[in-house]
């Protein structure tokens, strides 16, 4: 799939990560990009498209499938972190990133499927996170959503492949943006996250591994639960340090 004349539409493009998708599909020579946020006041990029789009309300998700039925290659970004653990924190916080981070992208894909039948096939991108593999305490919750949100992408890939819709997971560590102001390491910026997930579309790649913290995690996979475990302490207590 070329990305040249693609018509996309992107979830959470008002900031951060979808705005720099929006932007570079642009600049990557998409004929229209549909810019979808829940206040569609705050996308600022000129040359879209703005819908109005929340996630988490089927209705919404509906009158964005039926506003944009060209769609032929869906960027599911959105996406949220409350903080939350398991065992104490509020089970509403979990819920709501569930809704949000898993289901809100099921409810897209089931929505705009048919469209990409109808559009030649297409491609999905969902943007997961290396926490797709592993947790830890303070966001336990945005694990579990992530994980979730991979053995839907998984299951989904195999849904639609009859139809010749390729569905792509693309994976980061942190990424400069809002989510991750609070931690002072390194980051992706969010143009190469973006230009990393396109060329993986432009790749056929079912999976994009944006940046070396999601390859060095995916290679430890193969690990006993404590030896991951341990692994993951002490690689996030150097990424702090440095």
């Amino acid at each position: 799939m070329n990305i040249d004349n693609t018509v996309a539409l992107v979830t959470g493009a008002n900031r951060g990560l979808g705005r720099a998708f929006a932007q570079r599909l642009l600049e990557r020579g998409a004929s229209k990009v549909y810019a979808t946020a829940r206040r569609p006041e705050t996308v600022d990029l000129p040359g879209v498209e703005v819908l109005p789009l929340d996630i988490t309300d089927p209705a919404s998700v509906r009158a964005a499938a039926e506003a944009a039925p060209d769609v032929s290659l869906l960027i599911n970004n959105a996406g949220i972190s409350t903080g939350t653990d398991l065992v104490t924190g509020s089970l509403d916080a979990v819920r709501h990133e569930l809704e949000t981070n898993m289901f809100g992208h099921l409810e897209m894909i089931r929505a705009f499927a048919p469209a990409l039948a109808r559009n030649g096939g297409g491609a999905i991108v969902n943007v997961l996170s290396a926490m797709s593999w592993f947790g830890t305490k303070g966001a336990n919750a945005y694990h579990l959503t992530k994980a979730a949100a991979w053995a839907m992408t998984n299951g989904v890939r195999l849904e639609l492949a009859e139809q010749g819709t390729l569905v792509t997971a693309v994976h980061l560590g942190l990424a400069d943006t809002d989510m991750a102001a609070g931690w002072p390491v390194d980051k992706i910026a969010p143009s190469d996250l973006a230009d990393a997930a396109l060329d993986g579309v432009e790749a056929g790649s079912a999976e994009v591994l944006a940046d070396q913290w999601s390859r060095d995690i995916k290679s430890r996979l193969p690990l006993a639960p404590e030896e991951f475990n341990a692994a993951m302490d002490r690689a996030l207590a150097a990424l702090i340090a440095a």
